[in-house]
């Protein structure tokens, strides 16, 4: 019996032979050879996105087309930040090494960790970048978490994913910018399975129809809010030609070169864990932990031993006991309190029978239909590779 995302399955338990991913994690699959379907899309992700001179040239490219669909304009492209690692040094890049006109764009959900607010203002100052802050209206988010957890759920941010891409989408809009820019990269992430990490503002919506006490804005170009579905990503894709791109992809990325970059240039200061730019990832992480049996580090360390920046044997060590700063109890504590909830309330919603988002009405059959089209789109890179893989690729349970 091995638990997956909060369900009892009759499985029997294996790790890979090459990462840490294991049974728990879902549409996991393993070869004769004991290697799981992650790693075999890690190795075809390295031929599509390569470093080194090919991956050089075609980052050129892209970047010169950037800069050509900016041309008469004051903003090249929108930069998504958080004030991690990750994001700000893709600022670095993009201001720094590939002289971009950025435009920082951040979503506050009220839950911002300090330490990740000061590297975005010190970055924005240094480099002399416009930092624009789009604030959630805090009772629209609070409803939201807690619909995630009413709805019982392992997508715990799913009201903060939506309102980020919809910010971005929508400052992107708002400037005529055709390029959004993102600072992820499998070699150092992974790739969450969508049992995990499924994105549909489509589902937010009903499940907000179904659990949300407060009403939510209603969409305008400019202004999408929190709405983010099928019709709203076909406007700003489609018919604006608006695209998402990673170029950190095809920049070699080791994480522990990164920081005393970043500390040197603008005197950043590491928020403590990945993800903690947003304090609310402590109460996610716990509850991911506790009520669904679910280990992001496994996806992340994983990456990390296939892109060679920490051994198998030094994640296995990492794994084996709960990440002290992602579940400090204090922390917690002060998530509880902000959601304006007990305790007691608190801990009944981890006692509710786990599900997920296909127990709700969502968009992913009509992703599925539509898959044609998202191909197309792939390849003409307004979706990546890797998006299309994970809702395509992968199984997700």
């Amino acid at each position: 019996m091995v638990t997956v995302s909060g369900f009892q399955q009759q499985i029997e338990y294996q790790q890979c032979t090459h990462c840490i991913a294991d049974s728990t994690v879902p549409g996991i699959r393993f070869d004769p050879e004991g290697e799981c379907n992650l790693c075999a899309m890690h190795r075809r992700w390295e031929k599509i996105f390569p470093l080194g001179n090919n991956g050089e040239g075609i980052l050129r490219k892209k970047i010169a087309a950037i800069k050509k669909d900016g041309a008469g304009r004051k903003y090249d492209c929108v930069i998504g930040i958080s004030g991690g690692r990750d994001s700000m040094f893709l600022l670095y890049n993009a201001v720094k090494v590939w002289n971009l006109r950025v435009l920082a764009v951040h979503f506050n959900d009220g839950f911002d960790n300090p330490v990740a607010g000061e590297n975005m203002l010190k970055a924005a100052r240094k480099w002399n970048v416009e930092l624009r802050t789009i604030t959630s209206d805090f009772r629209e988010c609070k409803d939201l978490k807690l619909v995630d957890l009413k709805a019982s759920i392992p997508l715990l941010n799913n009201g903060t994913d939506v309102g980020i891409g919809a910010s971005l989408y929508s400052v992107a809009y708002k400037e005529g910018v055709k390029h959004i820019l993102f600072g992820q990269s499998f070699r150092t992430e992974g790739i969450r399975p969508l049992a995990w990490a499924y994105f549909d503002g489509d589902l937010l919506r009903a499940l907000h129809r179904q659990f949300g006490t407060y009403p939510l804005r209603k969409w305008k170009p400019d202004d999408a809010g929190y709405n983010l579905g099928i019709k709203e990503m076909f406007f700003y894709s489609v018919l604006q030609g608006i695209s998402v791109f990673s170029p950190l992809y095809y920049v070699s990325y080791v994480k522990s070169e990164v920081q005393p970059l970043l500390e040197k240039e603008f005197g950043y200061v590491h928020t403590g864990a990945h993800y903690y730019d947003d304090l609310y990832w402590t109460l996610i992480t716990y509850i991911h932990r506790v009520k669904f049996n679910i280990d992001f580090r496994l996806i992340e360390y994983s990456a990390f031993v296939r892109s060679g920046q920490m051994t198998r044997e030094e994640a296995l060590q990492k794994v084996a006991t709960p990440d002290n700063i992602l579940e400090d109890e204090k922390v917690i504590s002060l998530c509880i309190k902000r959601l304006g909830i007990t305790r007691e309330e608190f801990n009944g919603y981890l006692q509710l029978p786990p599900k997920n988002w296909w127990d709700y009405p969502n968009s992913y059959r009509l992703m599925q239909l539509g898959k044609p089209v998202v191909w197309l789109m792939t390849r003409l890179g307004i979706f990546t590779q890797v998006v299309y893989d994970k809702y395509f690729g992968i199984p997700f349970r």
